[in-house]
């Protein structure tokens, strides 16, 4: 049976870690931290054989936040999502000007396998490798050579914020496959944070997923908050509200707005920002990822 091109690129990939900035006090009073932009593209724009899809995109990513991508389908918002660790490369006939930066250094100019090192992506269908659960978590762990002493923590910790230690920790040496969809995507997850990446990157990942395993994995998003940076890509609004603290809105490969989700909802600065999340704006161009 062939691999699937998410297996196959995740067996090339590990990740590392990033240290949080201290924001020092001034005038010897504690203020608040200033939001650290961990990534951000520049001017982007991407092409698909001639076909522009990102035009002129400039979009912060914070550290520490959950930022969810919306837009109707064909804007440009999973090319966007694709093109921050650089897997747009994996497509034929792609080209890109503009700047990806992470931590200030230029993305472009790394080595693809290196930067997906440190920016993870979690796909939209779950694709746990034919191993046992802890096999799972541990795939790029191995990878890095960390510390054997090491790898109950490891496994227990990524399961806990994964939110599904509860579920699979007496069945840590079964097969991964033998879990639901949910579950199983849930893993997924915990094999990322593993690795512990500077970002993670989630391309719809409740798309394929009930509504009880959907309400499990926004919990898992979640408990992420403050200690993962997240971009997410969702067409739902509804999941968007829920679980971002950021929010993008995307529409014919422009930035309409981004901003605070709160913010955004309740009072965005665009007219067609408020016309989109209130369910309306729709556009008829095709998807962007059959161009890949």
């Amino acid at each position: 049976m062939t691999e699937s091109f998410e297996n196959q690129w995740l067996r090339r990939s590990d990740a590392g870690g990033v240290a949080v900035q201290d924001v020092p006090a001034a005038l010897g009073l504690r203020k608040e931290p200033t939001p650290t932009n961990v990534m951000e593209t520049q001017s982007l724009q991407l092409w698909y054989s001639g076909r522009q899809v990102l035009k002129g995109v400039s979009v912060p990513v914070v550290q520490g936040k959950v930022t969810a991508i919306v837009g109707p389908s064909g804007c440009g918002k999973t090319t966007l999502l694709r093109s921050l660790n650089r897997l747009t490369d994996l497509s034929r006939n792609c080209r890109i000007e503009g700047k990806i930066l992470l931590d200030g250094e230029d993305c472009m100019a790394m080595d693809p396998v290196a930067l997906r090192r440190r920016v993870g992506m979690v796909f939209q269908r779950p694709n746990p490798f034919p191993m046992s659960i802890r096999e799972n978590v541990l795939y790029g762990v191995r990878a890095q050579k960390r510390k054997k002493a090491r790898f109950d923590e490891i496994v227990e910790a990524s399961l806990r914020k994964a939110v599904i230690w509860d579920e699979v920790k007496d069945r840590l040496d079964e097969s991964a496959l033998n879990l639901s969809g949910g579950q199983q995507q849930r893993i997924c997850i915990a094999r990322t944070l593993a690795v512990s990446p500077e970002v993670v990157l989630m391309d719809e990942p409740a798309a394929s997923l009930d509504p009880r395993s959907t309400a499990k994995l926004e919990e898992s998003v979640m408990a992420m908050r403050g200690e993962y940076t997240v971009v997410a890509v969702t067409h739902e609004l509804s999941q968007a509200r829920r679980i971002s603290e950021n929010l993008v809105f995307i529409y014919e490969g422009h930035i309409v707005e981004f901003g605070e989700t709160k913010q955004l909802f309740e009072d965005p600065r665009e007219e067609a920002t408020r016309d989109y999340l209130s369910g309306g704006l729709v556009t008829s161009i095709e998807e962007e990822e059959a161009a890949s």
